[in-house]
């Protein structure tokens, strides 16, 4: 029990006290996660918007298509960017493998049917008669879309909120496509898994403290964009 409370009294002080290693590991993380998010969502939405008004068969497909996408492993989507990325594969050329770059575009493809799937849901509960007053008022398109997705923006944050707690809290494919190189492809939760692995829990639990820390936070951001989603419709 004197080991645990210990060890978690260092935590406490690499947190506390500003360890360089330690924030630099969280810093990278947050920044290719907000990379992911960042360049997925605009398309994402897009297509969501696109799948909700657009009326051709095989939306249904589509749809169960990146529905079922939300349940896959990141090692498995790890795995088959590696084999990509890796001297031998199609893309090898390229020389991302191990980069921060090969776990944003992992991050993207782990984010994007999330965001596909919580923005149609989303863009499905507009009023349609939005959409059909511009189109009657002769709007621009683009205009159209803004217009709708600000009457859902509530909706639509809940669903990046969710896309990036997705992407900040896997390890799977920063793992297999990023190395775990220090200071330049280890980030929380695979500096979580080589800490402990080598014994050394104390900046294991630290990081595992910014993650709870994440976590509680995006749960009560969700809460609040759910309420006022609830009060709007």
């Amino acid at each position: 029990m004197e080991g645990l409370l210990s060890t978690i009294q260092q935590a406490l002080q690499l947190l506390l006290y500003g360890d360089a290693e330690l924030w630099a590991i969280v810093l990278l993380s947050f920044s290719v996660s907000l990379k992911a998010i960042s360049l997925t969502t605009p398309l994402a939405l897009l297509l969501a918007f696109s799948l909700a008004y657009g009326n051709y068969p095989g939306v249904r497909i589509i749809l169960a298509f990146f529905n079922s996408l939300l349940s896959v492993p990141t090692v498995v989507v790890g795995l088959f960017l590696y084999v990509l990325l890796t001297r031998q594969g199609p893309f090898g050329d390229l020389r991302l493998l191990f980069t921060q770059s090969a776990m944003v575009i992992g991050q993207m493809i782990l984010c994007f049917p999330i965001l596909v799937a919580l923005g149609y849901a989303a863009i499905q509960a507009a009023d349609v008669r939005v959409w059909e007053t511009a189109r009657t008022l002769g709007a621009p398109r683009w205009h159209i879309i803004l217009t709708i997705f600000y009457e859902v923006r509530y909706g639509l944050l809940a669903a990046v909120l969710t896309g990036f707690g997705r992407v900040i809290s896997e390890v799977g494919i920063s793992m297999m496509v990023g190395g775990n190189i220090m200071g330049y492809t280890r980030n929380i939760t695979t500096a979580i898994a080589l800490e402990t692995s080598k014994g050394e829990f104390a900046q294991g639990i630290a990081l595992g403290f910014v993650l709870l820390s994440l976590a509680f936070l995006l749960t009560a951001l969700l809460s609040y964009v759910q309420s006022k989603n609830g009060g709007n419709t």
